[in-house]
C-alpha cells in the first residue's frame, strides 16, 4: 500500500478515463451510458472527445488503441480512450469547474 500511496494525482496512469460509449446516446446504461440521454450525443468518437477537453483548457492524452470492455463493436470508430487529469501535483484540482469525473463527462457530452 505504500507504493499507492507516494504516487502523485498528476501521474498519467492517475488521470481518470473517458470512453466513448459513456457519452452516446444510442447506448443503453447496461451497454455503458454514463450520463442523461438529454446530454449524451450521437456515437461521438475519442478524438472529438479530446478536442472539446482540450478547448476547456484541462490536461489530456489519447489512447487510440485502446477499447471499452462492454463494447461488442470493434470498428475503428468505436476505439479509443481519453486520459483527463482533474487534479495537480498537490491534489488542488485543475480546474475548479469540474471537481469530478461526473462534471466532466455532462461537459464533454454537450
Amino acid at each position: 500500500m505504500a507504493c499507492a500511496a507516494a504516487r502523485s494525482p498528476a501521474d498519467q496512469d492517475r488521470f481518470i478515463c473517458i470512453y466513448p460509449a459513456y457519452l452516446n446516446n444510442k447506448k443503453t446504461i447496461a451497454e455503458g451510458r454514463r450520463i442523461p440521454i438529454s446530454k449524451a450525443v450521437e456515437n461521438p468518437t475519442a478524438t472529438e472527445i479530446q478536442d472539446v477537453c482540450s478547448a476547456v483548457g484541462l490536461n489530456v492524452f489519447l489512447e487510440k488503441n485502446k477499447m471499452y470492455s462492454r463494447e461488442w463493436n470493434r470498428d475503428l470508430q468505436y476505439r479509443g480512450r481519453v486520459r483527463v487529469q482533474l487534479k495537480q501535483e498537490d491534489g488542488s484540482l485543475c480546474l475548479v469547474q469540474f471537481p469530478s469525473h461526473y462534471t466532466l463527462s455532462l461537459t464533454s457530452g454537450s
